[in-house]
């Protein structure tokens, strides 16, 4: 993995490249060059401290989907410690954090909506799926402080993936957007 982002990398500046690796190039040139210089932020996810640490001095982005707000936090800073320490800037990394969300009035039929989402779309169960992944299903108030949570613990994206129907999240979100002041 790590070698083939060096390669596009080296690829992504439009010069001739010579490439003796995994994937041989000899005077290889991309074209046309990606829009952003250096090419498309790379985000990688993981927990891990080798993962912490290849964020911290690689790459471009932090995407994990388990840690609560608090671990976030506590990761993220530490990410951005071990970027500070290997000269890049803390502040030109993206903190995102994916999150499945369900949102209904109905506390019990958001829990049920979400529990057959998760089993049906990863084939586990709910309960095991819970302690891996940061799941919310409730109603619009208590999403907006979940959200919130992440945002005050240094997220810089929120990527929602909606468990059930797409069209009602979204219209429900609106509404706690403009709670938020986003």
């Amino acid at each position: 993995m790590l070698e083939g982002l060096r390669l596009c990398r080296a690829l992504w500046r439009g010069e001739p490249v010579d490439w003796d690796g995994r994937w041989p190039v000899a005077s290889g040139v991309l074209a046309p060059v990606p829009h952003r210089a250096g090419g498309p932020p790379i985000w990688i996810g993981g927990n891990t401290p080798a993962s912490l640490e290849r964020v911290g001095r690689l790459f471009d982005g932090w995407f994990p989907n388990a840690p609560n707000p608090a671990a976030f936090a506590a990761q993220w800073a530490e990410v951005q410690g071990i970027a500070r320490a290997a000269g890049r800037d803390p502040a030109r990394l993206s903190g995102a954090m994916y999150l499945t969300l369900t949102v209904d009035d109905d506390a019990d039929r958001a829990v049920a909506r979400m529990d057959a989402f998760l089993e049906g779309y990863y084939g586990a169960p709910p309960a095991v799926l819970r302690r891996r992944q940061a799941v919310y299903s409730g109603p619009a108030d208590g999403v907006a402080a979940w959200l919130a949570a992440y945002a005050r613990a240094g997220a810089t994206d929120l990527v929602l993936h909606f468990a059930g129907d797409h069209e009602w999240n979204l219209e429900a979100l609106a509404k706690v957007r403009e709670s938020l002041g986003w």
